[in-house]
């Protein structure tokens, strides 16, 4: 019994102890911080001790009703932005972005966070958008919207490290900002953008055009291609259909050739049969007709042939003969012009030359020269006035033997008459130095005496 009893009490104290040690011992989560008030605690980092101890990730003993203990969350927390600003350029803007941002880990910011926000956590997120708002409209102040579209990178960094120390100061670390949008109220980025907007519809509209065109070309080339190969395939289609065509016609004429080259090889003998029976009978003629009418034939030509040459010696003597002599004629009658134009040219220049010495006697002394001809002419002149009486039957002379002294010396009077004349002429062409036709005159050519003398006729 006392037994019994006394391992009841047992139980029941191990059973207190368990139970007090549940009520005394706390464990922090991964996710928090457990912050124990009550007692003081110096902790790496604090200069002077705390009001509360802080643990994290592990467990702890706390004194019931002479601590107290509350939890501080490290989850992560974000905040969204939503900041009216103004760059440098005066033009109002629209920042949107978000911070995601978190309890920092160490001691001294779970201490700074804990002071803060311990009671007021939910209104962390409205503290933090109040300081970045802030910060950032602060740097978008001295900003223009090329920067901050340019280099946005630039604007989040600024961001951070202007907010850096009161994030500090707050417990709080910043894990990520980012500035999603920047709104543009007054539409100066959309019509920044436009030039630019304008140039890559324009390349656009370009490339599309000429991304049509290689489709279009493509497609051409890919038609040409096709159309090629359908020609290509009825061209083989058309070759198999020719040769099958063919094919069956040579199977169709297959009889008709077979009978065709039997009747062919008939023929072929007959005429070779034929050809055989004809070359007996040429030779047969051969012998008994040809060959004796070739001999007679040649015999024939033989005695032609030597009667032919006969006549042709005989006619190249003759004409060998016939030619010699003329050679010989027409050597002797060459000669004979020959003389006969040297006697010409001779007879010739000597005249010239008697005219050339006629002329320059004339030239000298002309009355001598007339004197002359009229001495070698005279009885040419005599003759001449003599032939006036020539044509006269009878002739009745008055004033007896001076009327025919009278009559003749008319006639002498009537024939020299010309040769005055004549010398009237050389007198001339002595004078103009020109020759004149009619040189003959000096010759005694001119017959004045030709004239008939009036004769009183009974």
């Amino acid at each position: 019994m006392e037994v019994g009893l006394i391992v009841g009490a047992a139980i029941g104290a191990v059973l207190v102890l368990i139970g007090a040690f549940k009520l005394m011992w706390r464990v922090a989560e991964p996710n928090e911080a457990l912050i124990i008030s009550g007692s003081k605690h110096k902790l790496e980092g604090l200069e002077e001790g705390m009001g509360f101890r802080i643990v994290t990730g592990r467990g702890t003993l706390v004194t019931p009703g002479m601590q107290a203990v509350r939890k501080l969350s490290l989850d992560l927390n974000q905040t969204e932005l939503h900041v009216d600003c103004v760059t440098h350029q005066g033009i109002p803007l629209k920042v949107r972005g978000v911070v995601i941002f978190k309890v920092g880990d160490d001691f001294v910011s779970i201490a700074n966070a804990a002071r803060r926000f311990l009671d007021q956590q939910k209104l962390m997120a409205e503290r933090v958008h109040t300081v970045f708002a802030g910060h950032l409209r602060a740097i978008v102040g001295g900003l223009t919207v090329e920067d901050m579209i340019r280099d946005r990178e630039k604007l989040t960094g600024q961001a951070r490290a202007a907010c850096g120390t009161e994030m500090e100061k707050l417990g709080l670390i910043v894990d990520s900002l980012q500035i999603h949008e920047i709104e543009d109220p007054t539409g100066y980025i959309k019509n920044l953008s436009a030039p630019h907007l304008a140039a890559v519809r324009r390349d656009a509209r370009i490339a599309q055009a000429e991304a049509d065109r290689l489709a279009t070309e493509a497609e051409q080339l890919a038609f040409g291609r096709m159309a090629e190969a359908t020609r290509d395939s009825e061209i083989l289609k058309a070759g198999y259909q020719a040769e099958q065509d063919k094919a069956n016609a040579k199977a169709r004429q297959a009889g008709p050739l077979a009978d065709a080259a039997a009747r062919q090889e008939v023929v072929v003998q007959e005429t070779r049969v034929a050809e055989l029976e004809a070359q007996r009978r040429e030779q047969q003629l051969q012998a008994d007709v040809r060959k004796p009418a070739d001999a007679k034939a040649y015999e024939k030509r033989t005695l032609a042939e030597a009667e032919r040459d006969a006549r042709i010696s005989a006619a190249e003597a003759k004409a060998t003969e016939t030619r010699s002599t003329g050679e010989a004629e027409a050597a002797a009658t060459q000669a004979k012009g020959l003389a006969k134009a040297e006697a010409n040219r001779a007879q010739g220049l000597a005249e010239a030359d008697a005219i050339k010495a006629r002329a320059a006697a004339l030239a000298e002394n002309q009355e001598a020269v007339v004197a002359q001809q009229l001495a070698e002419k005279w009885p040419e002149i005599v003759q001449a006035g003599a032939s006036a009486f020539g044509n006269v039957d009878n002739m009745v002379v008055l004033n007896g033997a001076d009327g025919v002294a009278d009559m003749l010396a008319k006639a002498l009077t009537m024939g020299g008459t010309g040769l005055g004349l004549a010398r009237q002429l050389l007198s001339s062409m002595n004078q103009n130095g020109q020759a004149v036709n009619g040189t003959s005159s000096l010759n005694g050519t001119a017959n004045p005496a030709s004239q008939r003398v009036p004769v009183e006729e009974k």
